[in-house]
């Protein structure tokens, strides 16, 4: 049984007119979606498939920031930690 392995990183939700965009600073991802709710579950899944592809190919991964320090810079914007649990597959 493979060990499971938790990241948690915070991320910055900005509504627009029409779609509400989700970045994770730390990671470069970004992604958006018609409503928070849509937003939050699209970031969930695209930290989720993030995290396993650097596990899997055996890459680096960027601490996560400080909430604060994130949230100090982006004031006007709203900050959630945003958290999955992945379970490294090796490849034979």
């Amino acid at each position: 049984m493979s060990k499971l392995i938790q990241f948690v990183y915070p991320a910055i939700f900005v509504k627009g007119e029409d779609q509400v965009c989700v970045s994770f600073p730390d990671l470069g991802i970004i992604t958006d979606g018609e409503t928070y709710e849509e937003a939050f579950l699209f970031a969930k899944d695209s930290l989720r498939v993030y995290c396993e592809y650097v596990l899997n190919c055996d890459l680096e991964i960027s601490e996560p920031s400080f909430f604060e320090k994130v949230d100090e810079i982006n004031f006007l914007d709203k900050i959630m930690l945003i958290d999955t649990v992945v379970s490294p597959q090796k490849s034979k």
